[in-house]
């Protein structure tokens, strides 16, 4: 009796390699992060700058200082995430949640402590502070997508 779902022949030889080495994968991961650091940097200029002469003409000194301790939360938020990608490009995934998951943390409680230092300072203006954190937040998200969209990386390890 024959089997009414034949198997296909297992082939001799194993498909052929991408041709990539790991080395040359973890290259190109770590040229990615850099472009994402290099326009997120780009970026964080341009918040000073355009956030700091747009919060000068709306608020006064009070929106230029909004503007740049919002600059400063934001290069710090940004780069800290892609600070710990970079120290992780070839190691375990264990080690990359790790010391993802553990700049995280460090960055809320750098947040809660620069809230709780500028609780009830009357220096900066809090609203010019918030646009320009939450577009430097929503921007560099859209920049690190890019960094990984244009990157070409594939999806499994070779």
């Amino acid at each position: 009796m024959t089997d009414p779902h034949p198997v296909p022949a297992q082939p001799d030889e194993p498909a052929e390699p991408t041709g990539r080495t790991h080395e040359e994968v973890h290259a190109h991961e770590r040229a990615m992060l850099r472009r994402a650091m290099r326009s997120t940097l780009l970026l964080v200029g341009a918040l000073v700058v355009v956030g700091g002469a747009v919060g000068l003409l709306v608020a006064g000194t009070a929106g230029l200082w909004g503007a740049l301790v919002g600059a400063a939360l934001a290069a710090f938020f940004c780069a800290t995430t892609i600070w710990s990608m970079q120290r992780t490009v070839g190691k375990s995934p264990t080690a990359m949640a790790g010391v993802v998951m553990g700049a995280w943390m460090a960055k809320i409680v750098v947040l809660l402590i620069v809230l709780v230092v500028l609780r009830g300072m009357d220096f900066y203006d809090p609203y010019v502070l918030f646009v320009v954190l939450a577009i430097g937040a929503i921007g560099s998200a859209l920049l690190d997508y890019q960094a990984v969209r244009d990157s070409r990386m594939p999806y499994v390890q070779p």
